[in-house]
Formats: structure tokens, sequence, C-alpha cells
């Protein structure tokens, strides 16, 4: 069923005050997760010499935003959430824009990396698209995208508050490189367990360096 656009408006706003009221608490729990194997993925995937402008999606409270910085990179971080902008900004120390899934306003061929860790699956499947060609054109050409998501079985809807959309890995693979995206490698999380055990599907994508993938 095709959402309007009071539906995601709706979407977006009880999503982002689940968020808003849980940023501490969330913070908390988060924030001692080990995801340097989605880090690296990452930025073993960037060509080119350090340090990379690496825009962080769904930055949450700061926590990569933090470690990318320290690892001498240029970091800015997204959200939409206010209290995790103002988080994020306080405990990283880097740039931090709050802008609205469903309404980015992204520069051009800025980055050489986007990393959208646990974030994109909260995009309604119909817009998804539109985010997907977003991320391609803010990317420099040859620029890399990290996604980690909860996967299922193409459904979507609300979860605990949060309005999400679980894609089985053959239809995000589709999304994704129909936007202009060329697949460098996947892995599931968390490492070591029986896929059944595994709920994050990671990917890692390459923008071209020319043709496919300079669309707006």
């Amino acid at each position: 069923m095709k959402l309007n656009p009071q539906d995601l408006e709706r979407i977006s706003a009880l999503t982002l005050e689940h968020y808003n009221q849980r940023a501490g608490d969330f913070f908390e729990g988060t924030r001692g997760h080990d995801v340097s194997q989605n880090i690296a993925a990452l930025l073993d995937a960037i060509d080119g010499t350090p340090p990379f402008a690496i825009l962080d999606f769904g930055c949450g409270p700061g926590r990569d935003l933090k470690t990318f910085s320290g690892l001498g990179h240029t970091a800015v971080g997204l959200d939409g959430a206010l209290q995790f902008v103002e988080m994020a900004r306080s405990y990283s120390v880097c740039e931090v824009w709050q802008q609205d899934f469903n309404r980015l306003d992204l520069p051009q061929n800025r980055f050489d990396g986007v990393f959208a860790n646990a974030s994109l699956f909260h995009v309604a499947s119909q817009e998804l698209p539109r985010v997907l060609r977003d991320l391609v054109a803010t990317l420099k050409p040859g620029g890399v995208l990290f996604a980690s998501n909860p996967h299922g079985r193409n459904d979507e809807g609300w979860n605990r508050g949060r309005y999400g959309a679980y894609h089985d890995p053959d239809t995000w693979r589709s999304l994704v490189a129909d936007a202009g995206f060329v697949e460098l490698s996947h892995y599931y999380r968390p490492p070591g367990l029986p896929r059944e055990q595994q709920p994050w599907l990671a990917s890692v994508w390459r923008k071209p360096v020319s043709g496919a993938g300079a669309a707006g």
C-alpha cells in the first residue's frame, strides 16, 4: 500500500520522537557496541590516501563519528533526532547536521565514504530509492557506501515505537544497485554465529567513477 505524504510525516515524526525521548538510554546501551568490523569495511574499500571525508548517516549520539574523527578523518554526522544531534556534537566535537531522511539536503560530490550503520532501515520502502540516489550524489566519484540493516522478508511497519523496513538480501541488492551503486562485498552480523542468529546484513558499495550513479 502506497504511503501518502501525511503517512510519511507521521512515520518520521513518531520514530524521531521515540529516539528523542530515549536518547540518553540509547547512548548508554549502544556506546559499548563493537562495530569495528563495519568501520574497517568502509575505510578499507575507499581508494586514495587518507584522511577521508566521511558522512555518518544516522549518527545517533556520535559513537562512530568520534571514532572516525579519532582516526584522523574529517567526519560529519547527520541525524533527524534533535537530541542525538546535540549529543553527537558534544561527544564527537564534529560538525553534525539535523536532517530528516525524507527531506535530505546534501552537498554534491562531497564525501569519500558514507557510513549508514543501522539507519537506512527506518526509510519506508517507497522512499528508499530517492534516499539512495541522494547518497550516490553526495559521494565523490568512486566513493563508498557502507550500510548495515536488519534483514527480513520484505515486510515493514511499526516495531516498538519505530518504523522499519526489513528487506531480504536480494531485494536490498536490487534497490541499491538500481540507485547506481556497484556491490563490493557483504557479510552478516554478529560475526561467528549461525546465520539464523545473524539478524544484520552489512554491505559495501561503490559509486562508479563515471556514468551510472551520477543522478541527483
